[in-house]
């Protein structure tokens, strides 16, 4: 039987999913160990070259040192010697790391969380802002990026379609290993709790501060929030 529980559980999931998605972009560059497989495939970049900001001034934009920098850079120029990624690369990636599932839909809304200049590539400074944020931010900026991935057409607040949309990327994505075992309407029962919780004043929206003051008054959306917070 659904139960309100597995409902606030997704919330969580889809908070720790954010982070773990950006832990498996860094083991894929070979910057932490998350299993004793290496990735052997190549995976065809884009031709244009990019050559990122001086790390001085990205170094005074994020939350890491010079050193962590030059380490990140190398990783990503090692992986992406363009120095950048496209959507195309970023699916075949997660399809990697989720091979049980469709990660498809779920990579190409993260992806343009990531693409926040809408160019169609994500560049080191992408990268490593994201990353910064996800990885070391605080609470209001890491609750303030995830609400932007939901935010699916980028018109300021949450609607139940782009939160089906999510919910339905994410059961995706997990495949036959979805918990609890998906149902023709669990997606729609999981989007209706959120917007119980979430949407405060009950208009079929749920805006930034309702998402905000939401989450912070829920313990495992907070706990899930300092999981990777000493990954680096």
């Amino acid at each position: 039987m659904w139960m309100e529980g597995e409902s606030e559980g997704l919330q969580t999931l889809g908070i720790v999913v954010v982070v773990c998605s950006s832990l498996k972009l860094l083991h894929y560059l070979g910057l932490i160990d998350l299993s004793d497989d290496k990735i052997e495939d190549e995976l065809e970049m884009t031709m244009v070259c990019h050559r990122p900001e001086g790390l001085e001034q990205l170094e005074a934009q994020t939350n890491f040192t010079k050193r962590e920098l030059q380490v990140l850079y190398r990783g990503f120029k090692n992986e992406c010697p363009s120095g950048v990624v496209n959507e195309e690369t970023f699916k075949q990636i997660y399809a990697q790391f989720f091979p049980h599932g469709d990660a498809t839909t779920y990579a190409h809304y993260l992806f343009h969380a990531f693409d926040t200049t809408q160019t169609g590539s994500v560049k080191f400074e992408d990268f490593v802002t994201a990353l910064s944020i996800l990885l070391r931010g605080t609470v209001h900026e890491k609750l303030r990026w995830t609400f932007n991935l939901y935010d699916i057409n980028k018109d300021g607040y949450i609607n139940k379609e782009e939160m089906m949309d999510i919910v339905k990327a994410i059961y995706d994505m997990m495949g036959k290993y979805t918990y609890p075992v998906l149902k023709e309407d669990t997606p729609r029962q999981h989007v209706d709790v959120f917007f119980q919780k979430m949407d405060k004043n009950k208009d079929g929206i749920v805006t930034l501060d309702e998402f905000l003051e939401s989450c912070q008054e829920d313990d495992n959306i907070m706990r899930s929030l300092q999981l990777f917070q000493n990954v680096m």
